[in-house]
């Protein structure tokens, strides 16, 4: 609050004041008087604003004030306890008041005859109220008005001279804006940073050098300063105004960082999980550069990153971060499209349409160069308009225009540096190459399937208002629900949750109605059983072909001879190796042996056992009817599949029926073959690791083409040789009630080969023995097909 004058008498003498005058006089409170006294520091009094009576002092940055007003001490007022001016005395002017500009009572928001309150100020008071010696200064320069920008090219260093030329030993206040003349141009600057140094340390500071304050060169103490004397050891910096077409050129250019980022900007206000390292990626290849200003980038000589390409399966979050992108940086509304709204039946107007989206970047970068806003274009499936040129025999070359107007645009002879392209595809590699190289989409960011820690963000992120509305059963964990969710993508635990939902709601629905609850809907939880369900229910693209599994090993693994277990102790040591070396990420194992001796069963047992989160099967039974370009395309997209996986499994069986090899002829399909040699050997993206089980009947087969060079390792399945292995299957499978049936069959078998050796595959045993199951007499039915069989 403002206080009233030191020894009120003693300012007016020579006349009666008025009793019902306020506290502090205005100038008819005082006509007639005769001043013995003027205002010195410290003394406070209530003054009349009005328009400046001499024009000239708008270019000066000083307060008008009656010559009889203050003592020749005072050099600064403060207005309403909060604008700080540099004052002039005036002759003329009529005591009492006060007479601003135009640019100052916009500043300190003064009415015309409008009283202020006005505190009279020294340079002892203001050396001891705080450090107001200025070591650094930041001003923002425009035109005086809008209507004056033009395009200019100014030398920062020359503003700065001038500024200290005109204003120094001037009190600057943060946030004031003062005008000067700048070869004939009407300049407006803003103070938008101070940083103060102290008194004693002035002292100590040679003329022409700069404060060291606290070491290592900062000439900043007091960043937060809110006002300060200019002086000729102060370093002034400059930056340009938003908006204006001022081109700022010299090393008295401020440093301070570009504010890309929204100031009020949370990651976790994103709603993506599982994305960290992903964001980090993009921030340091495409948003570093940006920070820094652009006189010093172009010292670097490089360009900005202009692209992006998001990558990955379907569901990871790529076309929400691109959007998310846009709203965290501090850039003009992004244009968001997707790849098949470019594409139109007319001639020429799919190239219009693309020529379009980067119209208003060109504009703004035509009038304001370096410093024009970052203007963002969001590509969504962006396969469909960017694929090879040359794929397509249409007829029509559209598609090939497009990306020829996409390469122009982006990186031809009017080379723009205010755009950013945002990219997304689940197919890179149907993408033109041209189009991926630096200068355009250069940065590659996949966005691959989150990991454990990733869908643990994502599931608190589906469940935040859940758990805050107190409807998460208190057995749900959350931990564990990431820890079930393997290979599960953003959308897959997205749909998750609903399906768990969906299964709380159904206990509220009342037997036999469809539209009414029961009355207990207010209690309503979502259980750790509901999730369970819903894991059953909701799996995952990446996941594992469980049913096709379980089908193959419908009747699980009889360990009729050792020989089976060693074969899956072995296996084992293999899925090991796959999961923990890190000089073999991919390992790939084949099952050989006489048709019907096992080899599926074992192989799906392998798989199951595993319990690695990718497991699919590449089967003949799949491709009936398949050409063989589409068995190459099935064949090619199963392992591109896996390699977006961490560890995978992929079954290859039957190879030789793969291969469409039958013995009349021979006939083969090379395409598949060639597919599968190269693929077998492929090395996975690094930090993958993949374990492939390879089956077939015909190792001689495979051996003619080459194939079992592709295979690291080779295991071979034996049929049901002995008596001893036919008794175990026997009895594992419990075909009779009376244990001495076993020891009849046995019995008569040995009668019947008398010590020969014979040989029948476990699947075809097995076979027999569900066959004579549904005999009444299951022992004469056994060993007449067994007999037969062999």
């Amino acid at each position: 609050m403002s206080r009233p004058p030191h020894n009120y008498e003693r300012i007016y003498s020579g006349g009666e004041m008025d009793p019902h005058a306020r506290q502090f006089p205005t100038p008819q409170h005082y006509a007639g008087t005769q001043r013995v006294e003027y205002l010195r520091a410290g003394d406070v009094r209530r003054m009349r604003a009005i328009k400046c009576p001499d024009n000239t002092l708008t270019y000066k940055n000083l307060l008008a004030v009656s010559d009889r007003d203050f003592d020749k001490s005072v050099r600064f007022v403060r207005v309403n306890d909060q604008f700080i001016f540099n004052i002039i005395p005036i002759r003329g002017l009529v005591p009492g008041q006060i007479g601003p500009t135009r640019i100052q009572r916009e500043w300190g928001q003064f009415s015309i005859n409008k009283e202020v309150v006005v505190e009279a100020m020294s340079d002892s008071v203001v050396d001891a109220r705080s450090n107001v010696f200025l070591s650094r200064m930041d001003i923002e320069v425009s035109f005086m008005s809008s209507a004056q920008e033009r395009a200019i090219s100014v030398d920062s260093e020359e503003i700065c001279k001038l500024v200290k030329t005109s204003f120094e030993k001037q009190i600057f206040t943060r946030g004031q804006p003062f005008l000067f003349d700048f070869c004939g141009n009407n300049l407006k600057a803003v103070v938008v940073g101070l940083a103060a140094v102290p008194l004693d340390v002035l002292r100590d500071i040679k003329p022409g050098s700069s404060p060291d304050i606290g070491g290592g060169g900062d000439p900043f103490l007091q960043d937060s300063a809110l006002y300060g004397m200019l002086s000729s050891i102060t370093t002034l910096f400059v930056t340009k105004a938003p908006g204006s077409l001022i081109n700022l050129k010299g090393a008295a250019v401020s440093r301070k960082a570009n504010k890309i980022i929204q100031p009020d900007f949370k990651f976790e206000d994103l709603g993506i999980g599982g994305l960290d390292q992903e964001f980090s990626n993009i921030f340091r290849r495409a948003f570093a550069s940006r920070i820094f200003p652009p006189d010093l980038v172009d010292k670097l000589g490089i360009q900005h990153a202009k692209g992006i390409l998001l990558y990955g399966p379907p569901g990871t979050g790529k076309t929400l971060m691109a959007r998310q992108i846009g709203k965290m940086l501090n850039a003009v509304d992004p244009i968001i499209v997707s790849g098949p709204e470019i594409l139109n039946k007319f001639v020429g107007q799919s190239e219009e349409n693309v020529r379009k989206l980067f119209e208003p970047a060109e504009k703004e970068y035509r009038e304001k160069g370096d410093e024009s806003q970052l203007h963002i274009i969001i590509f969504d499936e962006l396969d469909a308009i960017c694929k090879q040129r040359g794929s397509k025999n249409d007829g029509t070359g559209t598609g090939d225009s497009v990306v020829n107007q996409m390469l122009a645009k982006m990186d031809g002879v009017d080379q723009l540096n205010n755009i950013l392209i945002i990219g997304m595809t689940n197919r890179k590699e149907l993408i033109d190459d041209a189009l991926l190289r630096p200068g355009r989409l250069e940065v590659h960011i996949e966005v691959g399937l989150p990991d454990e820690t990733g869908r643990l963000q994502i599931i608190k992120i589906h469940t935040a208002k859940i758990r805050q509305n107190e409807i998460l059963g208190e057995d749900v964990n959350l931990e564990e629900l990431a820890a079930l969710t393997k290979n599960y993508s953003g959308a897959e635990i997205a749909g998750l949750v609903k399906s768990a939902s969906s299964y709380a709601f159904n206990r509220h629905i009342k037997v036999g109605s469809m539209a009414e609850l029961t009355q207990d809907i207010s209690d309503m939880k979502i259980m750790r059983d509901d999730f369970v369900k819903a894991l059953d229910e909701v799996k995952p693209a990446f996941g594992i072909a469980s049913e096709e599994f379980e089908q193959c090993a419908a009747n699980g693994i009889i360990e009729f001879a050792p020989s089976v277990g060693e074969l899956l102790e072995k296996a084992n040591l293999f899925v090991e190796q796959v999961n923990h070396s890190n000089r073999s990420p991919l390992v790939s194992l084949l099952l050989y042996g006489p048709s019907g001796s096992g080899k599926t069963a074992l192989a799906a047992t392998i798989a199951q056992r595993s319990a690695y989160p990718f497991v699919k099967m590449v089967s003949p039974e799949g491709m009936i009817g398949y050409t063989d370009s589409q068995r190459v395309a099935h064949i090619t997209k199963i392992f591109n599949d896996s390699y977006k996986s961490p560890l995978s499994l992929i079954v290859i069986d039957d190879i030789e029926r793969l291969l469409e090899w039958v013995p009349i002829g021979p006939r083969f399909s090379n395409s598949v073959l060639q597919t599968l040699l190269v693929l077998i050997k492929k090395q996975p993206p690094k930090g993958r690791r993949l374990l492939i089980v390879g089956t077939t009947s015909e190792r001689d087969v495979l051996s003619q083409m080459d194939m079992l060079s592709a295979f690291s390792n080779e295991i071979l399945v034996e049929n049901v040789n002995t008596l001893d292995e036919m008794d175990r299957v026997l009895r594992h499978v419990r075909l009779f009630d009376d244990a001495s049936d076993y020891a009849r069959v046995r019995t008569d078998l040995t009668t019947h080969f008398e010590g020969r050796l014979f040989s029948i595959g476990i699947k075809k045993l097995l076979l027999l023995i569900e066959t004579a199951r549904q005999d009444p007499e299951k022992y004469e039915r056994l060993v007449e097909e067994i007999l037969v069989a062999c």
